[in-house]
């Protein structure tokens, strides 16, 4: 069947044909209030499931930014493959369809987006370790050190995603530190951020991080894991939207969820000690599972003492991943609303410390030898 945007009867016709509905009146409605996707939830007597469906252009920007359609297959795909070690952390999916680009997930309106809860001061017990379980499990699972180079590699080939890592190689490790179309600078930033434009120290480490994250391909990464991906209860953690999936360096999911816990700081100064204690609780979780699942790790990674070695690097470019969320979402495309929605002489203060952040966090990445000597440097967050 030929790609055709639903529309919210056609949705219905198509999944009553999949057999997921009676006959009979279905409610739905389109939720969306992401980017890039139409989001229907389909609502039928005791049955409730969403329909993703991608769209051919970036729904920010509008049809002048075409994209591919594979998106959508590869996030299914990465759904399963972390459904296959951590399925309690992500949704169940019911169906998919490659030509017509959606899929079908339960319905998961019972969590909340815990962008959303935070904004209102919400907090969830849970969160920080089950989203380091998620990262310890999931990327172990996908790397050479649980299943041996060549099984990998046959892996990671259903994850070539090139469009959308265009995508964030360009809006987090380039247009920033330039004068880009695509940033999204106030005026009364505008001297900061030609400082940082004129930083060619900065700008050296931030391409030691691009290339990092164009060649290491060390694991399967959800690819935009911060906390408006993320559903949530006091009990239970969902992840969402991989459609960013690729197979790229351990660290950058971990820097990407460090980045957007220092970011609710910013809305709520008051939570600063719950969020840099989830960050501490991220890492370590992070690490002990990582840890633990090495001592099967296949041969010859399994030498002794080589995980003491791995794990420090891993941090390392947690970190510098984790500056360059900060700075990106200051100034690019793209912003949170835990900053967006502050009044205007305080935006402006927390964005400028975002970016101060950020590029220190850039360049001290290599001193900074201990997730104990990061909170500190987190900490100082003025209010």
């Amino acid at each position: 069947m030929a790609y055709e945007a639903f529309t919210e009867q056609s949705v219905v016709d198509h999944v009553r044909q999949l057999g997921l509905l009676e006959e009979g009146i279905a409610e739905c409605e389109e939720i969306g209030d992401g980017n890039l996707n139409l989001v229907f939830r389909i609502r039928q007597g005791e049955t409730s499931l969403i329909v993703k469906q991608a769209l051919p252009y970036a729904k920010v920007v509008g049809e002048s930014w075409p994209l591919t359609l594979d998106r959508s297959w590869i996030e299914q795909l990465a759904l399963r493959e972390f459904s296959k070690v951590v399925p309690q952390f992500v949704p169940d999916v019911l169906g998919s369809d490659r030509e017509l680009a959606y899929t079908i997930l339960e319905d998961l309106s019972s969590f909340e987006i815990v962008r959303t809860g935070f904004l209102k001061g919400e907090s969830y017990p849970n969160l920080a370790r089950h989203v380091g379980t998620f990262l310890g499990e999931t990327l172990f699972a996908t790397s050479d050190y649980a299943n041996g180079p060549l099984v990998k590699k046959q892996i990671e080939k259903e994850y070539y995603n090139p469009e959308l890592c265009d995508i964030t190689e360009k809006l987090i490790f380039t247009d920033p530190y330039r004068d880009a179309d695509s940033n999204q600078i106030e005026a009364a930033l505008r001297l900061d951020v030609e400082q940082l434009w004129s930083d060619l120290a900065l700008k050296i480490e931030v391409t030691k991080l691009k290339v990092g994250f164009v060649t290491k391909h060390e694991a399967l990464l959800h690819g935009d894991l911060h906390t408006g991906s993320i559903f949530a209860t006091r009990q239970e953690t969902k992840i969402i939207d991989p459609e960013f999936a690729f197979y790229g360096p351990f660290g950058f999911d971990i820097g990407q969820i460090i980045a957007h816990l220092v970011f609710s700081t910013y809305a709520h100064p008051l939570k600063r000690f719950e969020r840099f204690t989830e960050v501490l609780t991220v890492w370590e979780t992070f690490e002990k599972t990582f840890r633990t699942r090495f001592t099967q790790a296949v041969e010859p990674f399994n030498t002794v003492g080589f995980v003491d070695e791995l794990l420090p690097s891993i941090l390392s470019d947690a970190i510098g991943y984790a500056g360059c969320e900060l700075i990106r979402r200051t100034v690019g495309l793209a912003g949170v609303a835990d900053l967006e929605t502050l009044p205007d002489d305080i935006r402006i203060e927390r964005k400028r410390h975002a970016l101060e952040l950020g590029t220190r966090l850039i360049k001290q990445r290599h001193q900074i030898q201990s997730i104990d000597q990061l909170i500190p440097v987190l900490s100082e967050v003025r209010a």
